[in-house]
């Protein structure tokens, strides 16, 4: 799953941000309503942390925004903020849940698992984010896939490379870009990481599934995705 996290703290987003990592959540981290603005116009979140007092935009006006456009997004308010009348105003504006500063860093983590757990979109059947094209299902909040009706297991990076590439399935996809929607911002990234995720999703669905662009990158093939 990739979740955005606005904090104006750079000591506690930082903090924020590894812990998510190294719960295997795919973690962007950013300081400003505009930074916030800008990441959500050019990256499909699919989680959003958010703290209240971004120092150039209120966070209740960016809960508006998420709340004001599909799809819908889970958000967990991250505040110093303690009173109730303040939380109680922000879960009926859509918040998902609250979180008072300061926290630990456990806390949050499993606060995340729990309003996913709970999302109506964590049902298969009726996960509003489920994506097909052929035989392949994609289920976005379990990091899940299926082909021809039968579940393959995949590691959180496989599954990243292959919804990017299903989602853009018409588009050739550079490295870089693969990359970019598997690895948080700053985060290292070994020089053959993406090639790797090819060879075991090839292995794993069809070694027709995915084509090789030469010079270019990477598509998904339309063999054996029309039955």
């Amino acid at each position: 799953m990739r979740l955005i996290c606005a904090e104006d703290d750079p000591v506690l987003g930082s903090a924020m941000q590894k812990a998510l990592v190294r719960s295997e959540f795919a973690a962007d981290l950013v300081h400003t309503g505009r930074d916030f603005r800008q990441a959500i116009s050019l990256t499909s979140y699919e989680f959003v942390l958010l703290d209240l007092s971004l120092p150039d935009e209120s966070g209740e006006v960016l809960l508006r925004l998420l709340r004001d456009k599909p799809p819908r997004i889970p958000v967990i308010i991250v505040s110093g903020r303690r009173e109730v009348q303040e939380r109680v105003n922000l879960l009926e504006m859509g918040a998902d849940d609250y979180l008072v500063k300061p926290f630990d860093l456990t806390e949050l983590v499993a606060r995340v698992r729990c309003v996913v757990r709970r999302s109506p979109a964590n049902d298969a059947e009726s996960d509003p984010g489920t994506f097909s094209y052929g035989p392949l299902r994609l289920f976005p909040q379990r990091n899940a896939a299926s082909w021809y009706g039968i579940s393959v297991e995949l590691s959180r990076h496989e599954y990243r490379v292959l919804d990017t590439l299903a989602r853009r399935k018409n588009q050739v996809l550079t490295r870089s870009q693969l990359e970019e929607s598997v690895y948080g911002w700053g985060q290292e990234v070994e020089s053959n990481a993406v090639e790797v995720y090819i060879h075991y999703l090839r292995r794993k669905f069809s070694p027709d599934l995915i084509e090789t662009v030469r010079g270019v990158g990477y598509k998904l093939a339309p063999i054996g995705l029309n039955a």
